[in-house]
């Protein structure tokens, strides 16, 4: 099928007001100018451009997701900036189907572009519309906010991008023309509100995007690797992180000091944090998700850190570890630290092919429950606490021990909740197991040395054919390889 695509004249925009991509505070451009700024400018070609690791991996996505939708135009957005505060965005990130299904990285996606897998036979053809980087023939180079070279730098041609992705592409205005017709269209709805009022609403659209999130359930190896790398530089930060621990003691905001430690890592390795880190000293850990990150770091307290780095391919790890603040743990933080560790270990041995997911979690429950008995705070027996209707055992952990992993910390988030804890584990599925123990400040079922302790670990786990591969297991998690581990770097 030809997709030779005229350029349009439509009034379709990424931007809207008179003059796209300027604000109000901006100087006009006098007729002079414009001419001058039109003329004498050299060819600058991206040097190198070959197609990226990705590209045989995206077409089999492609080809999946194509199976399953014959004869229905797919559209899949990534998405449009969104406004922190008056005229200044957030960082752009992809929409997930929409990076998964392009292999696009993270400094390679331009906002506002549209894949369109066009329907053709029983197959489909992928046709990706973006807004190319700006001709010196006109204004949008130097005036333009939002996409002029000069304002955030050089985007890739039409060409450039084809060649690096294996996708056909074509200009963002094309679009509307393009999506003319009474073909059935799916589309990937609340990614893209400008999408949104160009296609007509199916009743299957929510059906799709779960089809897109679920399809993501297995990685395939380029995946893998990748969130390999993850791990491995999200250790690379934890590292980090207890390095800055002195100047963080010294500092009432201590917690920050740590936050941004971490935050460098991911910056220099990866396109950015996965999820905003949970830097918890303290009786923040009880917290399950401190975000603020405001606390002072004291001696003799533990510190729990959340965190993960997010590759420039958008994979991204999701690690804990609850840490002595001077490297030592006490009598009491080492007694709860270590029915964690059990619980962990649990769910560990649960991970296998063909359990289902929601058995990780009784697994990692039972020894929650068997160490409640233990320090004698459960009111029942273990056996009887773990009935369904009781559950008592869960004062001290109440979030769950699992979830999928991958683009997104919680990944194939538009599945179901029966599908998630029913779905039966296979080889290629990655995920998390993250079990707790948290005793709230003012829990007068513990003696005082114990209140205000939250303790999580946290690892990052492949399924594999006979069980599960650690991929974040370069961390240590036993409290003496812990107290080792720090030692050795704040010498």
């Amino acid at each position: 099928m030809n997709y030779s695509l005229p350029m349009s004249t439509s009034t379709f925009q990424p931007n809207s007001g008179n003059t796209p991509g300027t604000q109000s505070h901006d100087i006009p451009v006098p007729d002079a100018m414009a001419e001058f700024m039109k003329v004498g400018w050299a060819p600058s070609p991206l040097d190198n451009v070959v197609a990226h690791p990705c590209v045989e991996f995206t077409k089999a996505r492609r080809a999946k997701i194509s199976s399953l939708f014959p004869g229905k135009r797919l559209v899949i957005p990534a998405g449009t900036l969104k406004a922190r505060s008056n005229d200044s965005d957030y960082r752009f990130r992809a929409h997930t189907a929409f990076a998964w299904l392009t292999g696009i990285d993270a400094s390679d996606t331009v906002p506002d572009s549209v894949l369109v897998m066009e329907p053709n036979g029983q197959s489909h053809d992928s046709l990706l519309f973006i807004h190319p980087r700006s001709p010196r023939d006109n204004n949008e180079f130097y005036t333009n906010r939002q996409y002029g070279e000069f304002w955030i730098g050089r985007r890739m041609t039409l060409e450039e991008t084809e060649t690096r992705y294996g996708i056909k592409v074509s200009m963002i205005e094309t679009l509307p023309n393009f999506l003319k017709g009474s073909t059935e269209t799916l589309t990937v709805r609340k990614a893209d509100p400008k999408i949104d009022a160009l296609v007509n609403e199916n009743k299957d659209d929510e059906e799709f995007h779960r089809t897109l999130s679920i399809a993501r359930i297995i990685k395939d190896s380029y995946e893998i690797n990748e969130m390999q790398r993850a791990c491995d530089a999200t250790a690379r930060g934890f590292a980090d992180m207890v390095r800055v621990f002195p100047a963080a003691k010294a500092h009432a905001r201590g917690e920050r000091i740590i936050e941004g430690a971490f935050y460098g890592r991911a910056r220099s390795e990866g396109n950015d944090i996965g999820y905003d880190s949970i830097i918890a000293s303290g009786s923040h850990a009880c917290v399950l998700h401190w975000i603020r990150n405001d606390g002072a770091v004291n001696d003799g307290d533990l510190i729990l850190i959340d965190a993960g780095v997010e590759m420039e391919s958008h994979f991204t790890a999701d690690v804990t570890r609850t840490l002595p603040v001077n490297g030592k743990f006490t009598d009491a933080q080492r007694k709860l630290y270590m029915i964690v560790m059990r619980a962990q270990a649990a769910g560990f041995a649960a991970v296998k092919p063909g359990a289902k997911f929601k058995e990780i979690h009784a697994a990692a429950m039972v020894e929650i429950a068997k160490g409640a008995a233990e320090l004698g705070v459960l009111p029942v027996s273990v056996e009887e606490a773990l009935k369904p209707e009781n559950g008592l055992h869960r004062r001290w952990m109440f979030h769950g021990t699992s979830h999928q992993l991958g683009m997104d910390v919680h990944d194939c988030g538009e599945a179901r909740r029966e599908q998630v804890q029913e779905t039966v584990l296979e080889a290629g599925m990655v995920l998390t197991v993250e079990p707790g123990f948290y005793i709230q400040p003012d829990d007068e079922l513990f003696p005082k040395e114990f209140r205000g302790i939250g303790i999580r670990i946290e690892d990052d786990v492949l399924v594999t054919d006979t069980g599960c591969k650690i991929l974040s297991d370069s961390l240590p998690r036993h409290p003496d390889e812990i107290e080792v581990w720090m030692a050795n770097l704040l010498r």
